[in-house]
């Protein structure tokens, strides 16, 4: 008994050490956001909050035009993480239920090699496309090349080979066809990691920084993770890093607010994980 409650305090201690080491940076990042540039230079550095946030984060949001820089983001982010979601369950539903063409394991292996191949591998000749077909500086340079996923094509092909066959033969007797079958049956069954994926992917495209400042050259078309960057002074002036942890806060805020509305789904699917 007194070792099982030795196990679970170390447990909980090894977890607030973790959550402790995890917080810190964002809370020191909101405790700058709140000093003035005095305040921030000041050593040795402190830790409690000051009275400057709301001139911070006013400042941050009018230099860089946060505003448009955010929506360009959650456009950006939003528009990839829908098609790369759709996508990938056409191409899973093709590689599971379709398996009789030619060729379906050597597609489905280069399929997969893709993810192997880092962006800035493809950057030059991705470009080079984009200009050619007159898309640079704007949003479909920014999530046409995108649209592709195997991490959603694998994630949805492991979930669609677990349905059972009597699933497909029912609905093949009522007269359901394919497209009928895939969004009356496996989409509704594929809910939780239709979440999962939706917020891998934004998050992978709202922190997105290299793709879009290669392929966009006015202010406008920029993104949120380029305006932090545009916060930095130049290399004659001190950087102001109460303004830039304030940018970066704002840009904290998107992200967060998608895990809390998607925070159910994934509850709801560990449920049904525990009673299996």
């Amino acid at each position: 008994m007194k070792q099982r409650k030795s196990s679970i305090f170390l447990s909980y201690l090894f977890l607030t050490i973790a959550l402790v080491v995890i917080m810190f940076p964002i809370y020191y990042a909101f405790t700058m956001s709140t000093f003035d540039e005095k305040e921030a230079y000041s050593f040795p550095p402190k830790f409690i909050p000051s009275i400057h946030a709301v001139d911070n984060f006013a400042t941050a949001w009018k230099t860089v035009n946060m505003g448009r820089l955010i929506f360009n983001s959650a456009f950006i982010s939003i528009t990839v993480a829908l098609a790369k979601i759709f996508l990938s369950m056409l191409a899973a539903f093709a590689f599971t239920y379709f398996g009789n063409f030619k060729g379906k394991y050597f597609f489905f292996a280069v399929i997969l090699i893709t993810h192997m191949l880092p962006l800035p591998i493809r950057i030059v000749p991705t470009y080079e496309l984009m200009r050619t077909f007159g898309w640079v500086n704007t949003y479909r340079a920014l999530t046409i090349p995108f649209f592709a996923s195997a991490t959603g094509t694998l994630l949805f092909r492991q979930l669609f080979m677990t349905v059972p066959s009597s699933l497909s033969d029912a609905a093949r007797i009522d007269g359901a066809g394919p497209m009928r079958f895939l969004f009356n049956v496996l989409i509704p069954l594929s809910k939780t990691n239709v979440g999962a994926l939706f917020l891998i992917e934004f998050t992978y495209m709202w922190n997105e920084y290299l793709w879009p400042m290669i392929v966009t050259n006015s202010n406008n078309m920029r993104v949120v993770q380029i305006g932090i960057k545009m916060l930095l002074a130049s290399e004659a002036q001190a950087a102001e890093w109460n303004i830039i942890m304030a940018g970066a806060i704002i840009a904290m805020v998107p992200p967060l607010i998608m895990l809390l509305l998607f925070q159910k789904t994934f509850m709801e699917g560990f449920s049904l994980k525990e009673e299996k």
